[in-house]
């Protein structure tokens, strides 16, 4: 209990507030598809949504911070603009349910039923990256700069927290996702260093396209894919890992992008 001389009466009551809130039993109810925006319950309601098996890309650009840190505002805000808006278009493009941005990273997520779709989306961000972001980027700030990317599949809730917009003050009223598909996805995505995709073996084993899992007929086809082994890192919930290091295939890329996608 906060005294009454710790902090003023106008913050004590603010937290007083939220903690009878804490004291409020919450329930969820399950759901079958990720819900849009007006779908999502506030705190009101003391409801949150259960969805399973949600699919989370998610993307963070490499060396941002040393971007921000050591070029102009306007070319650091050109560098975002081209990442963070590229990401968007596409996720959606590729049927996300739901996009946001999170500081220098992009996370998409999609339902149980778009496996490939996700997989498509994340391949196509990193042939971006690689055929067009990282040269356009480096060539005028010299900065090493690339993607980090992470998808994950688990169970989420979600609920709507924080303030109503009003006369007196913007909107401050934003979904939150709990779970562990989204912070598995973030932390995939830390393992990523030369634009590798990295995946939890729960997602991997949905992937049942065989263009998904091996190289196209330019050569003999080969598994694209290699374990990583993730038994002493507490930050993962799980013990493997798998990695992806292609891009699309110059010469058959959009004709296994589409098959890929048929496979949903």
């Amino acid at each position: 209990m906060i005294g009454k001389d710790q902090l003023p009466e106008k913050f004590r009551d603010i937290i007083n507030r939220q903690v009878d809130k804490f004291k409020v039993r919450v329930f969820t109810d399950e759901v079958d598809e990720i819900p849009s925006v007006d779908d999502i319950p506030g705190e009101s309601s003391a409801k949150w949504l259960k969805i399973k098996d949600v699919v989370c890309v998610y993307v963070d650009m490499k060396n941002s911070t040393k971007l921000s840190a050591s070029h102009h505002a306007g070319t650091t805000a050109r560098s975002y603009t081209l990442f963070t808006g590229t990401a968007i278009r596409l996720f959606k493009e590729f049927g996300a349910s739901y996009i946001d941005i999170r500081g220098d990273g992009v996370f998409a997520l999609f339902n149980s039923n778009k496996v490939h779709a996700a997989f498509a989306s994340a391949v196509t961000f990193k042939t971006f990256i690689q055929s067009e972001f990282t040269t356009r980027v480096t060539n005028k700030t010299s900065v090493d700069t690339g993607v980090h990317i992470g998808i994950h599949q688990a169970t989420l809730i979600v609920s709507k927290i924080g303030l109503r917009k009003s006369a007196s003050r913007g909107d401050m009223h934003n979904e939150v996702w709990a779970g562990k598909a989204v912070n598995m996805a973030s932390k995939l995505a830390s393992l990523s260093d030369n634009d590798e995709i990295y995946v939890s073996d729960k997602y991997y084993s949905n992937l049942s396209s065989h263009k998904a899992l091996y190289s196209c007929d330019c050569n003999e086809p080969v598994l694209l894919w290699n374990e990583v082994d993730l038994t002493h890192d507490d930050k993962f919930s799980f013990n493997t890992a798998r990695v992806l290091e292609s891009v699309w295939c110059k010469q058959h890329g959009a004709e296994y992008l589409n098959d890929i996608l048929a496979a949903d």
